[in-house]
C-alpha cells in the first residue's frame, strides 16, 4: 500500500511538473549552444566543495571518534546516492550510512547522535538562512502562501529539535524512566539496552553543547555547506545567461529545500525541480533558463 501511494504521488509530481518543464525546455535548447563553459565548471568546483563542508560536517559531529575524512566523504556519497534512488526521504540512507560507521569503528550511540544532529542541525540552518533571506524579500516582492508552509514546517522542525534537546539534557531522568516504562510493555526489546542507549546519548549530547569550540565548527560547516550548494546553483544559472538577486535565490533555494524533506519521492525528485523552477520565474527569471539551469544544478 504504502508503495503504491509513493508510485502515484511520483507518477502526479512528474506528469504536472517535471514533464511539462521538460518539454518547454526542448523549445530553448539553443541556449545550450550559449552556455558559458567555464561557469559550468565553476559551478561543479562549487558542488564539489560543499560535499566536502559536509564531511567536514560528519566530522565535527563524530569528533572524536570520527573516520578519516577520505572515509566519511564516500560513505556520505553513499548515502547520497541511495537516498536519491529509493522512495522514503533520508530514512534508506541514514541506515546505510549507520551501518557503513559502525563498521568504520565508530560506536553505535556516537554514530546514531552523529547522523541525527547532523540532519536535523543541518535542517535548523537552512531555515535560518531562508527566514534570513525572506526578512529581506518580502518587502521587496511580497508574501507568497508557500513561505508560509515552508515557515511553518521550519517552526515545527525547530520545536521538536528543541525540546529533544531539553528532554536529554534537563529532563534526562524522567526521560529514562518513561522510556524504561515503555520498553517494558513491548516485546524483543531490552529495557537495559534502550535505556543504556539514551543515556549515552544524552551524555553525548551535553557534551557537545559544553563544546563551544566544536558546537561552532558545526555551524559553520552546516553553514558551508548549504551556502556553497546555493552558490553552485546560482553559477549554473549565470552560465545560462541570467544574474538573479542572491537574496532571491536563497528564498527559492530554501524554500524548495525545505519541502523536499518531506519523504515523498527520492531525494526530493520533482519537489525541488517543481518548486524551484516556478519561484525562480516569479523572480524575472525566462523560464527557458530557470529550467536548464535547475536541471543542470
Amino acid at each position: 500500500y504504502k508503495r503504491q501511494v509513493t508510485a502515484i504521488v511520483l507518477v502526479f509530481v512528474l506528469e504536472y511538473f517535471v514533464l511539462p518543464d521538460i518539454a518547454s525546455a526542448r523549445k530553448s535548447v539553443r541556449l545550450l549552444g550559449q552556455v558559458n563553459v567555464l561557469y559550468l565548471l565553476l559551478a561543479v568546483a562549487l558542488e564539489i566543495l560543499a560535499l566536502l563542508a559536509y564531511a567536514e560536517l560528519s566530522r565535527t559531529v563524530l569528533s572524536p571518534r570520527a573516520p578519516s575524512r577520505s572515509r566519511l566523504l564516500r560513505i556520505n556519497m553513499a548515502t547520497l546516492a541511495v537516498s536519491h534512488v529509493l522512495p522514503g526521504g533520508t530514512a534508506p540512507g541514514t541506515a546505510l550510512s549507520y551501518r557503513l560507521l559502525t563498521e568504520s569503528d565508530v560506536p553505535g550511540s556516537t554514530a546514531a547522535f552523529g547522523l541525527a544532529t547532523q540532519g536535523v542541525g543541518s535542517a535548523v540552518v537552512l531555515n535560518a538562512i531562508f527566514w534570513s533571506a525572506l526578512v529581506v524579500s518580502i518587502p521587496l516582492h511580497g508574501f507568497n502562501p508557500m513561505y508560509g508552509i515552508a515557515a511553518a514546517a521550519g517552526v515545527f522542525l525547530i520545536g521538536a529539535f528543541a525540546g529533544t534537546i531539553l528532554l536529554l539534557t534537563r529532563g534526562k531522568s524522567r526521560a529514562v524512566g518513561w522510556i524504561h516504562t515503555v520498553a517494558k510493555r513491548l516485546p524483543f526489546l531490552s529495557q537495559d539496552s534502550i535505556e543504556g542507549l539514551l543515556q549515552r546519548l544524552a551524555d553525548r549530547l551535553e557534551e557537545l553543547l559544553s563544546d563551544r569550540s566544536l558546537l561552532r565548527r558545526a555551524v559553520v560547516w552546516a553553514l558551508a555547506n548549504w551556502l556553497l550548494d546555493a552558490a553552485s546553483l546560482w553559477v549554473f544559472l549565470v552560465a545560462f545567461g541570467k544574474t538573479v538577486l542572491p537574496i532571491d535565490l536563497l528564498v527559492a533555494y530554501g524554500l524548495a529545500n525545505i519541502l523536499a524533506v518531506i519523504p515523498i519521492t527520492p531525494g526530493g525528485l520533482g519537489v525541488v525541480e517543481g518548486v524551484l523552477i516556478p519561484t525562480l520565474v516569479g523572480f524575472h527569471t525566462p523560464k527557458a533558463v530557470a529550467i536548464l539551469g535547475v536541471i543542470s544544478y
